[in-house]
């Protein structure tokens, strides 16, 4: 029986992290908090030189895909901790997981406030989240939406938390790899949808 998956999908700085926290103290199944992050720290500390750097990155990120769907394979319940900001890892995702057992969350966040929580962490590059922003949400449905802006990482876990008593279906990453590959065609070999 494959796990659940919740993916929560925000720009840097706009509170993944803390809803996660939130989320595995008050489900009440088990569920991992499998952050990208950690995966990073993972690595040795040498230095990587700049022309190397992209690959390493990309490999990172497609092993910890990988990793995310092997622990759900397995039965786990997973939080992922991730930002789509590229295209790519969307269509990784959607190879890999299990779509039925996904519940896609997106989780917003005003610039304005992206920005003051960048400033006050000051372990994030300046303007990331700014960056991030037009792209990570630009891919089309979400199964529920929280705005970090106003609700406190708590509020957002309950909301989620609601949300899977009673989800609906088909789901979001459903809906996205039907988009994705019309005529039962692999992902990545038709254009990609245009999304809001």
């Amino acid at each position: 029986m494959t796990g659940k998956t919740i993916f929560p999908n925000g720009t840097s700085s706009s509170g993944k992290s803390s809803i996660a926290a939130e989320l595995l103290r008050i489900l009440d199944e088990p569920w991992f908090h499998m952050p990208v992050d950690a995966f990073h720290a993972m690595r040795s500390p040498r230095e990587v030189a700049p022309e190397e750097l992209p690959l390493v990155l990309r490999r990172t990120w497609q092993g910890f895909h990988r990793a995310v769907a092997g622990m759900a394979a397995a039965g786990n319940n997973v939080v992922v901790d991730h930002v789509l900001s590229e295209e790519w890892r969307l269509r990784d995702c959607l190879r890999l997981f299990e779509p039925r057992n996904v519940v896609l969350v997106g989780v917003r966040c005003s610039l304005e406030e992206l920005r003051r929580r960048e400033q006050a962490r000051g372990d994030r590059p300046a303007g990331l989240a700014a960056r991030q922003l037009r792209q990570v949400h630009a891919y089309g449905p979400y199964d529920v939406e929280c705005d970090t802006t106003t609700a406190s990482s708590v509020d957002c876990a309950r909301r989620i938390r609601s949300f899977l008593a009673r989800r609906p279906f088909p789901t979001a990453f459903e809906r996205l790899r039907a988009e994705a590959a019309p005529g039962g065609q692999p992902v990545g070999d038709r254009p990609w949808p245009s999304g809001p």
